[in-house]
């Protein structure tokens, strides 16, 4: 098939990588034409995955338009605030269009397709969400994930794309449930790195996944999506692997704040987009306009929005007023 990756990061060039290799004519795009033509002449992202070579078959382009035409599937692998105005300029495109990156737009509660669906009307949208750490994955480490659509014929469709024999894609109908797991376990992951930076053990985050559970399936219930899903690969799954890879940006940046670093110079030293900032704000409005207990997900965004010290957080949550487990 004839695929284009929108974005050059870690997750965008690691896709790349592994349709390329699977025979597929796989283009990426990206906005900097400097950064491509580094990775392109190198065959290397090596800021991003280094020791990862690239194929020679690999293309790449900063034009948006020629990168697009005639493509049969569209990976989309850009930063949420960036995803409406990438796609706004192909509003024509009526292929397969596959959502990676993972958010929930604050003013519309949307989700990444959500986004997709409304600037690109006549694409088939889908998702793909899980457990998979960019390196991992581009390094060939047996990984799953679940290709997501409210067609299933179109999930079938990415769940064949992708898989190979150490990428093992599984398939759902499912679509906002599987985008709203990728967009709240980056949430938790932040609470389970300022964990890491306080000194806490094993156990603290073993109760943080588990009551991180019992939220996301509070929420999915609340906005009629299948409880289920959250206990599959890209709900406890994926908040497995965030709350506790040393890879995970979002672990990584609530760990700098744990350890008492100012919000403003963790998120300007940052390498990469910690997607869980600004998921942190729509999913705290998401809990509150369906009126449900959300504990962790208020805490979290009381520190990143309103300053409340890490310690206060982890004090506020220890002495709620005690209740029977849900």
């Amino acid at each position: 098939m004839k695929v284009t990756v929108l974005g050059a990061g870690a997750w965008g060039t690691a896709l790349a990588k592994i349709l390329s290799e699977s025979g597929h004519q796989t283009t990426i795009w990206g906005r900097d034409e400097a950064k491509l033509d580094v990775i392109k002449n190198a065959r290397q992202n090596e800021r991003l995955l280094p020791g990862v070579t690239l194929p020679e078959t690999l293309h790449f382009t900063p034009d948006l338009s020629a990168a697009v035409r005639d493509a049969e599937v569209i990976i989309i692998s850009i930063p949420s605030q960036g995803l409406a105005e990438v796609v706004g300029q192909i509003p024509d495109y009526s292929g397969i269009m596959v959502s990676t990156t993972k958010g929930v737009d604050f003013e519309s509660g949307l989700t990444m397709t959500g986004i997709i669906s409304k600037h690109c009307p006549f694409a088939k949208v889908a998702a793909l969400s899980g457990p998979t750490i960019a390196i991992e994955v581009a390094k060939h480490s047996p990984s799953a994930i679940v290709a997501a659509s409210y067609d299933a014929k179109v999930a079938g469709i990415v769940q064949k794309l992708f898989s190979t024999p150490t990428f093992r894609v599984y398939s759902s109908t499912d679509l906002r449930g599987v985008e709203l797991g990728g967009a709240l376990k980056n949430v938790f992951a932040i609470a389970a790195g300022a964990g890491d930076g306080l000194g806490f053990g094993d156990n603290a985050k073993a109760a943080l996944i588990t009551r991180s559970i019992a939220e996301m399936r509070r929420l999915g219930g609340a906005l009629g999506v299948q409880p289920e899903t959250f206990s599959g690969l890209s709900g406890l799954g994926d908040l497995t692997v965030t709350c506790f890879s040393r890879h995970s940006r979002n672990r990584g940046f609530g760990e700098q704040l744990g350890k008492g670093r100012k919000l403003e110079d963790v998120l300007g030293s940052t390498v990469s987009v910690v997607e869980g900032y600004p998921a942190s704000r729509s999913v705290w409005k998401l809990a509150q306009e369906a009126g449900i207990e959300s504990p962790i997900i208020d805490e979290v965004h009381l520190a990143l929005y309103k300053g409340k010290d890490v310690r206060l957080v982890v004090r506020d949550l220890m002495t709620r007023e005690l209740k029977a487990e849900d």
